[in-house]
């Protein structure tokens, strides 16, 4: 035995510093083994959509990404070995994306192309709202329902409906509809709208706006403009994070309404209405008004951010079920969809008439 080992007991003095080490590293590598499998997977959809959409630019990685994991996973069928590496692709690595895109973005654009958007942003978050009402009336949706329909068709779906839940407490049945209903056009409009564009022969910027206030979910939104183009891409995702900051306004709204009608008027954390990305996003932007991203980075970041969304986007289609979104019901789904046809025809109609198509 050497004299190291020997001296080496129980109590010496770094024996707790080791202990914790090993502890640590311990719930790390189970970590690794719980995340891995779905991550790896999601991973490899990522590798294989960048590919063929090299091949077919105009659908681009980042939509083939979100296709082929619903193909994928209609095999599949990813029970819960899978499913903590996937909700890992499909969150946290899509926040991510958005922060290393906005390495590409001076703060002065940012601001420059957020205020540029308040005109056919709070149009069609009008529609949006109002119309809810007023379709939800008429089609016998009611209540929560209702309401997380048109704040996820207004804001930014399943966050805001995640937001806007936590305040007005639904019951699990009217998320789930909510949801089911958000998911369903997200998937149509990451398809849909880059050939109506092209249809409309719409340039990058007035594609960037459109698909920044007129899509329900940032991740299809980024989706459907990265597949556009490069300046469609940074314009829909500023549009996009512009919009996402209704949520505040429109969750404290809520909760004062709620809290009114029931006698019960509780703080809203900060948290669950300013994502924590959104704050990262600008902090990207910040540095790169200041120079402090090497203009050599440039194109590495641009791709490793497409290549982050296309894994998220991924790991959201691997767990899309069809069976989920027909449990929607035929009536929110109906109230999502005239919805959603009404705020994008509306903010093309507000783009032509303040100048911007």
């Amino acid at each position: 035995m050497s004299s190291w080992s020997a001296g080496w007991t129980p109590g010496h003095p770094h024996a707790g510093l080791v202990g914790s080490a090993a502890a640590g590293l311990g719930r790390a590598g189970r970590a690794v083994r719980r995340v891995g499998p779905g991550l790896a997977l999601a991973l490899l959809v990522a590798a294989a959509a960048t590919g063929i959409g090299r091949l077919v630019p105009v659908l681009g990685g980042p939509v083939l990404g979100i296709v082929l994991g619903a193909l994928v996973g209609a095999v599949v069928r990813p029970g819960r070995v899978l499913a903590p590496g996937l909700a890992v692709a499909a969150r946290p690595l899509l926040q991510a994306s958005i922060v290393v895109l906005g390495t590409g973005l001076s703060l002065q654009q940012v601001v420059r192309v957020g205020l540029g958007s308040l005109p056919v942003m709070l149009g069609t978050l009008a529609v949006a709202l109002g119309g809810g009402w007023l379709l939800g009336r008429l089609l016998g949706v009611t209540g929560d329902t209702r309401t997380l329909v048109s704040v996820g068709t207004g804001i930014c779906g399943a966050s805001a409906i995640a937001a806007v839940a936590s305040v007005i407490e639904p019951r699990r049945t009217d998320l789930a509809y909510a949801v089911g209903t958000i998911v369903t056009f997200n998937v149509a409009a990451v398809l849909l709208f880059p050939v109506v564009g092209h249809a409309l022969a719409m340039d990058q910027t007035a594609f960037g706006l459109w698909a920044g206030t007129a899509i329900n979910d940032t991740s299809s939104v980024v989706a459907a403009a990265v597949s556009y183009g490069p300046e469609a891409a940074q314009e829909g995702i500023v549009v996009k994070l512009t919009r996402t900051l209704m949520i505040v306004p429109v969750v404290l709204a809520l909760a004062l309404l709620r809290g009114r009608r029931t006698g019960d008027i509780r703080p809203v954390p900060w948290r669950k209405v300013v994502p924590l990305f959104l704050v990262g996003f600008l902090l990207a932007a910040g540095a790169q008004s200041l120079g402090l991203v090497p203009v050599g980075w440039h194109a590495g970041l641009a791709l490793l951010g497409t290549f982050l969304l296309t894994t998220a986007l991924a790991g959201i289609g691997l767990t899309l079920r069809f069976a989920d979104m027909r449990a929607a019901g035929f009536r929110p789904l109906l109230l999502g969809g005239l919805l959603w046809v009404a705020v994008a025809a509306s903010s093309l109609g507000l783009q032509a008439a303040t100048g911007a198509l």
